[in-house]
């Protein structure tokens, strides 16, 4: 696969709560992050009291808009959205605010509406994991926008004024008030969105999510598809809905601006748990900015694959050739496929992702190679992949550099995957491995051999005139210990 030109695109995502501006690297359909600044501005604080924008609000969002644009002046990026959520949409004088942006910023600012926002939503959500079905749900400062994920995309979404800021965060937390209000406002619109999965959207529901894993002494700290059960969702969000401010800023590692409106995104969560029946909860670290750049992607980057290509993103240009890749692919899906399912059908996707890794680390010093590139796989921000997944990947990665399968964090990979799949995992580095060193990671010379296995043989073949190709005494090394994983026989055919 041939590197992808980058490009840059910036999002400024002026919230009710918070004013970021993230600017984006997109490699394809590989979106990743390269600057990430947001201020609590707390622009909608007043709009439950009175209906109108924060004084100090719009203030504190002049203050952080005139500094990005001053960043985008630098910058430049190829593109960039300017987009504003509940607060400015549902404010008396949120034109007026609009104007005033223009006026001292220069920056256009699109509203989006409650239905627009529910989109981009769902869309940032199929960016980050395009397979995912049930209900997307977005938190804010001011409103939560549901929407469904049907399986011709997002459905028809709604904005409803269950934010922080519109549950009375002004007035203080009172959990019967905050319960009682959010069950009358989830009710018209219940039949419409129940279901078993539910995907999680916004900084506070990502912070539960932190606090979850602390609690259970989850060992993978990577938010993104992030999978919490029923009974577990419940649990964290009735504890949460119960600590106080200071309580909640003594936990470690929890954001403390988050610790006022915690509370209020924890009630919401359980309500809409309990009212719609949803059996799982996933936590997408993508959204509405997301969202907004996958609509502007091309209908046929779309289609792409995000964990192929965001490995391939990854991988790029650290080895000799950008096709060894895809030529290691062919190569290995043949044998592979005829392997025992671990994975819900994904196989397939995760080979492809590990062949794409396959010179990931070319260029770092051997003695520590296998264990620097374990540790980035494993917490690389690459969308498209369970935490499981996760595992497999790096410990796939790790065994096609290593001498001896002793990757670190071996407790992490044997909470996250089965003996059988770890086992895989394994196999398959060794495969990569195998197919690299035999070919000298050349992508011309790999096809002409062939690897097969059949119940009791692991069978290594040479094209006619290319028997040298296999003499080597390092490729029969390789062979042998791929052999010895999978519980096979080798056999050298020239």
């Amino acid at each position: 696969m041939p590197f992808k030109t980058p490009r840059d695109a910036a999002v400024i995502d002026i919230g009710s709560n918070s004013v970021r501006l993230v600017v984006y690297r997109l490699e394809g359909r590989a979106i990743w992050t390269v600057f990430n600044e947001k201020v609590l501005a707390g622009l909608g604080r007043d709009l439950g009291s009175n209906g109108k924008l924060s004084p100090d609000g719009v203030v504190a969002s002049l203050a952080a808009l005139k500094r990005f644009r001053a960043v985008l002046e630098a910058v430049k990026p190829a593109e960039t959205f300017v987009v504003a959520t509940a607060a400015v949409r549902e404010a008396a004088d949120g034109p007026a605010f609009v104007a005033r942006v223009k006026a001292e910023t220069g920056l256009s600012m699109r509203v989006l509406s409650g239905e627009e926002e529910a989109r981009y939503a769902a869309l940032g959500v199929l960016a980050g994991a395009p397979d995912s079905t049930g209900v997307v749900g977005d938190l804010g400062g001011a409103s939560l926008e549901l929407v469904r994920l049907e399986p011709s995309g997002p459905g028809l979404g709604v904005t409803l004024a269950l934010g922080p800021f519109s549950l009375g965060l002004a007035d203080g937390f009172d959990l019967d008030r905050v319960r009682r209000l959010a069950a009358q406002r989830l009710a018209p619109v219940a039949q419409a969105f129940k279901g078993d999965s539910f995907h999680a959207v916004g900084g506070a529901w990502r912070n539960l999510a932190l606090l979850h894993m602390r609690l259970s002494d989850y060992p993978l700290h990577v938010v993104h598809q992030y999978e919490i059960g029923r009974s577990e969702a419940l649990d964290a969000a009735r504890l949460v809905a119960h600590q106080s401010k200071s309580s909640l800023d003594r936990i470690q590692g929890m954001s403390k601006k988050r610790s006022e409106t915690l509370p209020y995104a924890a009630v919401v969560l359980e309500t809409l748990i309990e009212t719609l029946d949803f059996k799982r909860i996933e936590i997408s670290a993508y959204g509405v900015r997301e969202g907004l750049l996958f609509e502007a992607m091309a209908p046929g980057t779309r289609r792409l694959d995000p964990l192929v290509e965001g490995c391939a993103s990854l991988g790029a240009r650290q080895g000799v050739a950008d096709e060894l890749g895809e030529a290691l692919e062919a190569w290995l899906a043949p044998a592979f496929d005829g392997l025992p399912d671990l994975f819900n059908g994904r196989g397939p996707i995760l080979l492809a992702a590990a062949c794409r890794l396959a010179d990931l680390g070319a260029r770092l010093h051997p003695d520590h190679r296998a264990d620097l590139v374990f540790e980035q796989v494993l917490r690389a921000p690459i969308a498209g992949q369970t935490h499981a997944e996760r595992a497999f990947l790096a410990a796939a990665a790790f065994a096609r550099h290593a001498t001896s399968f002793d990757p670190p964090q071996t407790s992490t990979l044997e909470r996250l995957l089965s003996p059988q799949q770890l086992r895989r995992a394994r196999a398959l580095g060794a495969a990569i491995r195998l197919g690299c060193d035999l070919s000298g990671r050349s992508a011309p010379l790999l096809v002409r051999s062939r690897l097969t296995l059949d119940k009791t043989d692991l069978t290594l073949t040479a094209e006619p005139g290319y028997a040298d190709l296999l003499l080597g005494e390092q490729t029969g090394k390789r062979a042998a210990t791929l052999a010895q994983v999978l519980g096979l026989k080798l056999k050298v055919l020239a």
